[in-house]
């Protein structure tokens, strides 16, 4: 509307106040988000997650990539006998943590060593697999016994085997030689297989070699002239 002076006044509507009285709060503007705080918890368990995932990728990196070479045995050796060069080769593998095996770099210290159990191919040798003497140690003698083939057992017998000898019935039921009634084992004796020659001789004899106590030697050597003599087998070696 126009005011007294002439001048034009504009007319700028006020808002209705509502029913009560009161005028309508104008809404205050959202607040912008504030950025999210990371918790000591939380970095922990991200620092934690991170490690493992680089040390599971290391493992398996070593795993494919970092094989080492260590001494393998390509032919059988018994116990007691002595490796030879030929009877070496290596094989490339990634050894574990507590596993202690021969490098390939040592393998020509190796040749010259005895077997100090039964090595067969494909082992990988370890340093407790060597020796340096030839059985038999101290406390032991060593009695060679010709067995029949049918008297040995199906499985065969190996080094490290562990036996009894003991005196088998002869003719009429008796023990010991020819026109004796006695025997030179009273008892059975505790032994070890060292080495077995399962070629039969000319006269059809296996030949075992046994490791027994020194006062037991005597006795197993007089029965296994006999013939009349068992091996009984308690253990299996190693």
């Amino acid at each position: 509307m126009s005011d007294a002076g002439g001048g034009v006044r504009v007319y700028r509507p006020e808002a209705e106040a509502p029913a009560d009285g009161h005028r309508k709060a104008a809404r205050p503007a959202p607040l912008s988000r504030l950025p999210r705080r990371w918790r000591p918890g939380m970095i922990a368990l991200a620092v934690a997650l991170v490690g493992a995932g680089i040390l599971g990728f290391a493992f398996l990196y070593q795993s494919a990539d970092h094989r080492v070479p260590v001494v393998m045995m390509t032919a059988a050796v018994p116990a007691g006998g002595e490796i030879t060069a030929a009877d070496l080769g290596t094989a490339d593998i990634a050894a574990g943590p507590g596993v202690t095996l021969i490098p390939g770099r040592q393998i020509g210290q190796v040749a010259g060593h005895i077997a100090a159990t039964a090595l067969q191919p494909g082992m990988l040798l370890t340093p407790a697999d060597l020796g340096t003497t030839r059985p038999p140690a101290g406390g032991q003698v060593l009695v060679p016994v010709p067995v029949r083939p049918p008297l040995l057992p199906a499985s065969g017998l190996a080094p490290g085997d562990h036996v009894q000898v003991v005196a088998t019935p002869g003719a009429g039921g008796q023990t010991g030689s020819a026109g004796s009634s006695s025997s030179a084992l009273t008892s059975p004796v505790q032994a070890t297989v060292e080495a077995v020659n399962a070629v039969p001789d000319q006269d059809g004899f296996d030949v075992v070699d046994l490791l027994v106590a020194p006062s037991e030697g005597p006795a197993v050597a007089q029965q296994a002239s006999t013939g009349q003599i068992a091996l009984v087998i308690t253990a299996r070696g190693p």
